[in-house]
């Protein structure tokens, strides 16, 4: 039986209603929002429009009883009501007479948005509904990205999407690494990212879309979702889509933040006390030039308290013909490493124009980002951990110390006497036209092009060591890119009694252009204050040569012809096929095409009549889809020609001359890596929207893999040569759940958790022509182990495979032994004396969210983290280094050690720990203030902590170590250490 509640807060709002009937000559509605179980819902935006008249009535928000009121409406008009909240679905009264005299009242029920299978996702070239949608698709809205100090748009979604493996230190300047359902490739850096595709255009999303103007993000998983993407889509694609104007009256925001960031943990580096009494303990005397009789802390002396903050400011609105939004943000980062910082201004602007009867809609978006940046040299993360305690940071007259007889160096010293600064510069525009000639056929032109400048400058000053030698050293560099796109496409729908089917038909051309510019060096300036702004002031020694480094400008072309079918039956059966075939200029002329189908199917086993008198499910849907997709990102564009370069000097007339040869074979042969992939998922709502999720399982090949391989130079210009050879296998099962444990009238809370488990194997390295058994990566650590490495990829393996000595305790001298291949003690093991020593890769990653409010307080947090991988420590192995311990400083660790060990520092099973951990990522406090005043549309103040804390067995910095490359989960003396964040931040709307 239907709760009274409704109808009784109606009699009261008629009775309210009579008391002022006669006290205005204006028409007041009084209504009331509710739940679809009558339970009050506060806090709901409600917008009005009025159908016949001009005048402008700003929304106003519900109140703790879902109770709203609005004055001075116009009698004998008619008004459109919009009910918006961010946790159910929104809801339109389209036409309400307001009467004169008479009692104005409104009821409205709104769905629970909780795994809301209606909702709209964004996929290649178009939208359609998440209950007709046969792909694995993952969506966030803004109201469900992370908060904090974040300078990439992937760290919104850090442990939000199922099978979206992110990991990032804390280094402002770095990019996180992002593989999703596993690597599907041997090569590095953008070859394992996912494609990022902004409001439909392919393009890089950091420096070009600032992340307060991201609307929502929909990451398509699997090749049925993909493949229309073709030879860009096998890492999956990221779908962003911006804020944009609405016909909902004007709107002027400011968002900001301010964050205070510490590091969060140290390496637990002996003191001064410590190190002199581990000396003494071991009969060990410092040299009297490194024993200064001082503490210096020297990850103190490097690290600072970094303050960063974030402003926001955007205008936008509408009529409904006319569209508009922009905005202007600025962003400043502190790193916690002193001399590491961020600046960037970025200016954006939409505008959207209807017109012929809103049979034609034009968009424009334009978008300047203009960053500034400072980093510091690699060599600080080391040396402020391994710069001996003892030691003063400056002389008495000022220099910075330096113990020139030892490899460390003053990390303090790096800093200030080594600059390296860019400036870049991003301008991206886009132009976009529909026209709609019949019902169900509309006709797309889509234009676009970006620009980006990067200016670098880097300065040695004399005394620096990284230029010994060289009396200050100066480095300039000015390079250009441009990306061109072009792109038309027809959409035809058409529905007949049970049937209906959508069609797409497009082409595409774009073209990118990198590496336009210029890099030029000079030595032996005056003075070390003009830095690398003037060249010319250099005086280098006779014979000396410009290094004009290797960039050279190269073009890449893709041509594309696309097209996708999809076709339901009774709204319950649902097919999808697409078919895309891509041109690149990349490969090689016998392979410059590729084809890249798919075909999916869907089941919504709820609209079966079997299923409608169930009270269980809201929605059941089966899914099952195989598709085709490419690789071509991180490619060279010249990787299939032969190619001439610098091939060292000769002397000829009196003078040296640079030669010039074949330094990479052709091969004409040379195509794309493709990866077909399996899916089958489930997706489900039950409990009137309280509970779902989905389940999904995927079996992903990809074959022609791309690597280098040795060939005989007798009959080849080189002895190498590119090519495509082997074959690698992803598995895994992906389950996310929805579910909203409480929902009272004050009181409401969702709830989020998701898990992935992935297995990854290298099936082939070789096939009939190429032979390669096995290549290592990951070099060991320093100190006597140039030759060695730690991680293989074999067939039969992972990606990530530690390959490594066999630690066995010390021998009767003191020094550490290790299992040789004969199953003997040795103490000079060899390469062929490595064992398999576990995983990098992580058997499952998880991401636990929650949402908690009570009236206008709000709390939110995420807990996320990995099980089941390996580190390799080699930081610690470096670090423990004992027969040197008069050169470096020790790990607390290392107290006890024999300094007499020759191999303690081998990187070895010794230095192998389990990666498990779980952090609290952010915890978010937020005040939703009520407001009675027609200027301030919302008021919220919060406070953010990120990265509260982490539980691991992890001994290093932080665990979260790069997922992405041939050698993931290596600990090298280069992380950036992780900070802990905390923010206060303000969100206005007038």
């Amino acid at each position: 039986m239907r709760s009274l509640l409704g109808p009784g807060l109606l009699l009261f709002l008629c009775l309210a209603r009579h008391t002022a009937a006669a006290q205005s000559a204006h028409a007041t509605l009084r209504g009331v929002v509710l739940t679809e179980q009558d339970k009050p819902i506060p806090g709901v935006t409600v917008s009005i429009h009025a159908l016949n008249a001009t005048d402008s009535i700003p929304p106003v928000l519900t109140d703790d009883r879902g109770i709203f009121i609005l004055n001075d409406l116009i009698p004998g008009h008619r008004y459109q009501f919009s009910f918006t909240h961010v946790s159910y679905e929104p809801a339109t009264v389209r036409s309400l007479l307001i009467h004169q005299g008479e009692d104005n009242t409104l009821l409205q029920r709104l769905k629970s948005a909780v795994a809301n299978l209606n909702d709209v996702v964004v996929v290649g070239y178009g939208s359609q509904s998440r209950a007709k949608s046969t792909g694995a698709i993952s969506s966030l809205t803004s109201k469900d990205f992370n908060t904090g100090v974040y300078t990439s748009a992937a760290e919104l979604l850090q442990g939000k999407i199922p099978g979206l493996n992110i990991s990032h230190d804390g280094n402002p300047l770095g990019t996180p690494s992002v593989v999703l359902r596993g690597p599907s490739t041997l090569r590095e850096g953008p070859a394992q990212q996912p494609l990022y595709v902004v409001d439909g255009v392919p393009i890089p999303v950091d420096g070009v879309i600032d992340m307060t103007d991201i609307e929502s993000v929909d990451v398509l998983k699997d090749a049925a979702s993909t493949a229309i993407y073709g030879s860009r889509a096998a890492n999956g694609v990221i779908m962003i889509t911006t804020k944009k104007g609405k016909a909902n009256g004007s709107k002027i925001s400011y968002n900001s933040f301010v964050g205070v960031q510490k590091i969060s943990r140290r390496v637990q580096m002996m003191s001064a006390t410590q190190y002199r009494s581990f000396l003494k303990k071991n009969n060990l005397v410092l040299d009297p030039f490194d024993e200064d009789n001082v503490s210096t802390d020297w990850q103190a002396a490097v690290t600072r308290t970094g303050v960063s903050h974030n402003h926001n400011l955007s205008a936008s609105g509408g009529n409904g013909k006319t569209n508009y939004y922009s905005s202007v943000d600025y962003r400043a980062v502190q790193g916690i490493i002193d001399g590491s910082d961020l600046n960037s201004v970025t200016f954006r602007g939409n505008l959207e124009q209807t017109g012929l009867d809103n049979h034609l809609k034009l968009s424009l978006n334009v978008s300047n980002n203009v960053s500034n940046t400072d980093d510091i040299p690699a060599d600080v993360l080391y040396n402020m951990i391994a710069s001996l305690p003892t030691m003063k940071i400056k002389n008495a007259d000022g220099a910075y110390k330096e113990d020139y007889n030892v490899s460390v160096a003053n990390p303090v010293a790096l800093i200030a006497q080594n600059t390296n600064n860019i400036k870049a510069k991003t301008l991206f525009g886009n132009a976009a036209a529909r026209l709609t000639i019949i019902d169900g056929l509309d006709l797309n032109a889509n234009v676009s092009y970006q620009n980006s400048q990067s200016n670098q400058g880097i300065y040695y000053d004399k005394a620096s060591r990284l230029g010994l030698g060289l009396n200050g050293q100066a480095i300039r560099s000015a390079y250009e890119g441009e990306q061109k796109l072009v792109e038309t496409y027809g959409n035809y729908g058409r529905s007949f009694g049970d049937h209906e089917f959508k069609l797409l038909v497009g082409y595409s051309w774009q073209e990118q252009t990198s590496g336009d510019g210029f890099r030029a060096t000079n030595q032996g300036f005056a003075s070390d204050a003009t830095g690398y702004y003037n060249l010319a002031l250099g005086s280098p020694p006779a014979g000396y040569k410009v290094n004009y480094g290797n960039t050279s400008i190269s073009t890449l072309r893709l041509i594309s012809l696309y097209s996708r079918l999809n076709y339901s039956f009774a709204n319950r059966y649902l097919l999808q096929a697409s078919l895309r075939r891509d041109g690149s200029s990349a490969f090689g002329v016998n392979n410059r095409w590729g084809t890249f189908p798919t075909v999916s199917a869907g089941w919504r086993i709820s609209q079966e009549s079997f299923m409608r008198s169930s009270r269980i499910f809201d929605e059941l849907k089966l899914r099952a889809g195989y598709g085709i997709s490419g690789n071509s990102l991180g490619f060279d564009p010249l990787i299939s020609q032969l190619i001439y370069g610098s091939t060292g000097s000769f002397y000829y007339n009196g003078a040296y001359l640079t030669g010039i040869g074949p330094v990479q074979n052709n091969n004409p042969n040379l195509k794309w890596e493709s990866t077909g992939m399996l899916n089958l998922g489930l997706d489900f709502a039950l409990l009137k929207g309280r509970f779902g999720g989905s389940v999904e399982y995927y079996d992903k090949q990809t074959w022609d893999m791309i690597w280098t391989y040795s060939v005989p130079a007798s009959t080849n210009f080189v002895n190498t040569q590119t090519a495509n050879v082997g074959r690698m296998q992803n598995k895994g099962v992906e389950i996310s759940l929805n579910a909203v444990p409480v929902d009272s009238r004050k009181f409401r809370w969702n709830s989020n958790f998701n898990i992935a488990f992935n297995t990854n194997v290298v099936k082939s390295l070789s096939n009939s022509r190429f032979k390669l058994n096995y290549f290592n990566t990951s070099a060991a650590g320093s100190h006597g182990q140039s030759s060695a490495y730690t991680q293989v990829v074999e067939q039969g393996f992972p990606i990530g495979q530690f390959y490594l000595w066999k630690y066995e305790g010390l021998n009767k001298q003191g020094i550490s032994q290790f299992l040789s291949a004969a199953d003997t003690m040795t103490i000079n093991p060899t390469q062929s004396d490595r064992f398999l020593a576990g995983n990098a890769q992580p058997k499952a990653v998880f991401g636990f969210s929650n949402d908690l409010s009570y009236g206008p307080l709000t709390l939110s947090f995420l807990m996320r983290g990995v099980v089941g991988n390996k580190i390799l420590n080699t930081t610690a192995s470096n670090l423990n280094y004992v027969t040197e311990a008069t050169h470096f400083n020790m790990p607390v660790s290392a107290y006890n050690e024999a300094t007499t060990d020759l191999r303690s520092n081998f990187t070895s099973t010794r230095y192998i720990e389990k990666g498990d951990y779980l952090r609290l990522d952010n915890i978010t406090l937020a005040y939703n203030f009520k407001l009675n005043t027609p200027y301030l549309k919302r008021l919220r103040l919060y406070t953010t902590v990120n990265n509260v804390f982490v539980l691991t067995g992890y001994s290093g910095l932080d665990p979260e170590i790069r997922v992405g490359g041939n050698s993931p989960g290596v600990d090298y003396n280069d992380y950036y250490p992780k900070t802990r964040s905390y923010i206060m931040g303000l969100n206005v709307d007038f």
